[in-house]
């Protein structure tokens, strides 16, 4: 979080995974309990159902360490979806960028990994260059090698059946977690 705990009470939806917030920083909560009042909702993901849960309109249990898993469905959802604000995406990150074309991932390795070492060379990590050194882009994100596109190539096997297998997430909760986090 890097905004301060006042700005919550202007959130239409606070995501708080594997956090016990209500208790544990409970002068602070009372601006996520503004935001309740102001009609946002407070989804709450973690292993135990704690006081934050309580106060929760969404608790969604998963397995201890198995955010990674639930987030790379969020996000496969949101990419599915096309729920992205693409103006900003554009303008604003590294998704249009081309990427070098020797740049792989298979079988859970990005290229340059080196077995008897057990270190990358990230050589093939860079950027697709002018000659000037500036990135190449397309804008339109549909290029192959653009970020956004091997992004989502990356969280594409991130679908609900596995979601749910890894992190023990029914896929009702995952989808009423996606789906209450996305209509912002």
């Amino acid at each position: 979080m890097t905004n301060h705990w006042v700005d919550l009470k202007n959130s239409d939806v606070i995501l708080i995974m594997g956090s016990n917030a209500a208790e544990n920083h409970p002068i602070s909560f009372k601006w996520v309990m503004k935001a309740v009042e102001n009609g946002g909702i407070i989804i709450n993901v973690d292993p135990r159902f704690t006081r934050t849960s309580a106060k929760a309109n969404i608790y969604a249990r998963l397995r201890s360490g198995t955010d990674i898993a639930f987030l790379g469905g969020m996000i496969k959802y949101i990419l599915d979806n096309d729920l992205i604000d693409k103006q900003y995406v554009v303008d604003y990150t590294n998704a249009a960028n081309l990427v070098n074309k020797d740049f792989s991932f298979n079988d859970g390795l990005f290229s340059g990994f080196d077995p008897v070492k057990k270190k990358y060379d990230k050589a093939t990590w860079s950027y697709q260059v002018d000659e000037k050194g500036i990135p190449l882009r397309d804008e339109s994100l549909q290029n192959p090698q653009c970020a956004y596109q091997l992004l989502k190539k990356h969280y594409s096997r991130y679908d609900l059946d596995k979601v749910e297998a890894v992190t023990g997430t029914s896929k009702a909760d995952l989808l009423k977690v996606y789906e209450a986090y996305t209509k912002t």
